[in-house]
């Protein structure tokens, strides 16, 4: 995606912001309240005053948020790393230990469908030595596809980084 074309100016007052970034003003202060990147200054009059790194920041939250349909904790997860420089997964001779990035569990929303709050029946049986492999060999594949799919991810944002 491409952004707004940001004016050469050191300071931007919050309706300027919201008319690059396309969002409205209440959006952008709950933005700042959940997003610690997202800080504006206050000048002596009490009124918001974005820097350049401000409007930019916003840009990135409404892209993690709207096109990349993100929540605001996995926003602000994928931000802090994004910062930290989480770009050690880019060098193809690292290849870090890490926790799987996916939960495999249900989302919530799923879970409470199909009654999260009971207790599930027992299975009708035990799968057997040849199902219990097989299915030990399906998570494994799966794993590894979320891993490349995770590494394509982060091929993307660096190529978008480079692009700006």
């Amino acid at each position: 995606m491409s952004h707004p074309a940001i004016p050469e100016k050191l300071f931007f007052k919050i309706g300027e912001v919201c008319d690059i970034c396309g969002v409205q003003a209440h959006v952008l202060r709950y933005w700042e309240t959940e997003f610690p990147t997202l800080a504006p200054q206050k000048n002596r009059a009490g009124q918001r005053t974005y820097r350049r790194r401000d409007v930019e920041m916003a840009l990135r939250i409404k892209e993690l948020l709207y096109d990349e349909q993100y929540t605001i904790a996995g926003a602000k997860k994928k931000l802090a790393n994004e910062i930290r420089g989480g770009s050690a997964r880019d060098s193809p001779t690292s290849t870090p230990a890490r926790a799987p990035a996916r939960s495999l569990s249900p989302p919530p929303s799923l879970a409470a469908r199909f009654g999260a709050g009971s207790t599930p029946a027992p299975p009708a049986s035990q799968p057997n030595e040849d199902q219990r492999a097989a299915l030990i060999q399906v998570a494994r594949e799966l794993r590894e596809i979320l891993d490349l799919l995770d590494e394509g991810e982060t091929e993307v944002l660096a190529a978008r980084a480079k692009k700006r």
